[in-house]
């Protein structure tokens, strides 16, 4: 392949804010469908269409061995395809906004509820594998490789990173604290329910927003570091491809890592609803959670490329990680009773998880080159599409063990109110399973990934020079 950079090529527009903002709304995109499906899409199955608990953690789990195929056939379609015009990522965001949309929405229809039990199985199934396994896939593997074609700078990635990290905090912002205060109503007696009209509108607003954010990120980015297949070059078999790619340490310790953050982090997500509404009856400090949680993010984003570059984003990720599993190992000691005590002590424990996700998709780019340096094939999409892949396992071992956990504390969908036994093995769950995720996350990513500051700058450096190389 012979790799071209904006240096090599007239009239390319430099790497600037505009793509950094542009590609911030990309991850916007993406959001208003996972955000919205990994904090609420549980809430709707199980207090609207009344499906249970570990019915759901069943379709999640399933969900993901069909995306053991699709992300890897959608990584291996991207790497093989020829630059069009735009570059060999945008194209895709142009293409498939308006299915993954589309599919989003179709997932929030409150007019099944009453259904029976196996038409709204069979329905449930259809539209999340549609979402999830083909239309999310085929959007998101794209735009995620995409961020190495931007640029080839390490600071510049990380800036990336560190905005499309802002792009998820405000989509959380705007899903966190305004759904609940949307979706839910009071009943006679003063109880708070769920309305399954308000879902479904909801969820068509997003869609919208969805597809006018992923145009937004095609307008304004620019790819710049292109590979191009020269003539007469051998493609490298996918047998081939797989072998490097599941030999590369980096990839499999950020693998490991991403699976326990995301473990946790969306369980905490998905388990809110029911800690808030339950356990401390008032959804308002739910709200306020997320409105909070997002300043602090915004307040801290400015620092992740000084202490990348200072620290390095190995070490800075271990240390966040590390902070928030001490916290929420507080917290379950703690055993508070105040919503408003636990939402101010839960924002300062989350303080870490926001840290580390500003940084992580830098880390991709980094596991990125490192393949290439070692391998010499430069595999942006097989590699994206394998951490792709884990991301979901951990959305589905979330999603079935926040489910899982529900059907063991005897959690009942149809109840206004719930029993003591069952309030207090909400608390646990949300607070205990998380500590000793990041606990391990932060153990991964010290003692297992490799890819400290020192052997970032050496990788970027013989890239450059073989760039230069090929250029001549």
């Amino acid at each position: 392949m012979n790799g071209r950079t904006e240096q090599d090529r007239k009239g390319i527009r430099p790497f600037g804010l505009r793509d950094k903002i542009g590609y911030m709304f990309g991850d916007f995109g993406n959001d208003f469908t996972f955000i919205f499906a990994s904090s609420f899409l549980m809430v709707f199955y199980t207090k609207v269409l009344g499906i249970s608990g570990l019915a759901v953690g069943t379709l999640f789990l399933a969900a993901r061995c069909v995306d053991a195929v699709t992300d890897i056939t959608m990584g291996r379609i991207v790497d093989i395809s020829r630059p069009s015009r735009d570059g060999k990522f945008k194209p895709w965001l142009r293409r498939m906004s308006a299915p993954v949309a589309l599919a989003s929405f179709l997932m929030y229809q409150s007019g099944l509820a009453g259904a029976s039990m196996p038409v709204k199985m069979v329905y449930m199934y259809v539209t999340y594998l549609l979402w999830g396994s083909i239309f999310y896939t085929s959007i998101n593997i794209p735009y995620g490789s995409m961020a190495s074609a931007i640029t080839s700078e390490p600071d510049q990635r990380t800036s990336l990173s560190t905005f499309r990290g802002i792009g998820a905090t405000l989509a959380g912002l705007v899903i966190g604290a305004g759904t609940p205060l949307f979706i839910y109503t009071t009943d006679a007696a003063g109880n708070q329910i769920v309305s399954g009209p308000r879902f479904t509108a909801i969820a068509g607003v997003f869609s919208v927003l969805a597809i006018l954010c992923y145009f937004i990120c095609y307008k304004c980015t620019t790819e710049r570091v292109r590979m191009e297949e020269k003539r007469g070059q051998n493609r490298v078999s996918l047998a081939r491809t797989f072998q490097t790619v599941f030999s590369n340490r980096a990839l499999l310790a950020i693998i490991g890592a991403a699976i326990g953050l995301l473990l946790s982090q969306l369980l905490i997500q998905s388990m809110n609803q029911y800690l808030y509404l339950d356990y401390f009856k008032d959804t308002r400090a739910l709200s306020v959670f997320s409105l909070v949680s997002t300043a602090v993010s915004l307040a801290i984003a400015g620092m992740t490329v000084p202490l990348s570059r200072k620290f390095g984003k190995k070490e800075v990720a271990a240390a966040a990680t590390c902070f928030s599993g001490a916290s929420y190992l507080l917290l379950y000691f703690m055993h508070i009773r105040n919503s408003w005590l636990y939402m101010f002590l839960s924002v300062i424990g989350f303080l870490g998880v926001n840290l580390f996700n500003m940084i992580i998709w830098a880390n991709i780019t980094d596991v990125i080159d490192d393949h290439e340096v070692r391998t010499g094939s430069r595999d942006d999409g097989t590699v994206y599409s394998v951490y792709s892949f884990a991301r979901k396992i951990g959305q589905a071992l979330a999603g079935g063990l926040g489910g899982a956990a529900l059907q063991a504390i005897g959690y009942d969908e149809l109840a206004a109110v719930q029993s003591a036994r069952v309030v207090e093995g909400i608390y646990a769950t949300v607070n205990l399973i998380p500590a000793v995720c990041f606990l391990a996350v932060a153990a991964i990513l010290a003692f297992v990934y490799p890819l400290g500051r020192k052997k970032v700058e050496e990788n970027a450096a013989i890239l450059k020079k073989k760039r230069e190389i090929e250029g001549r």
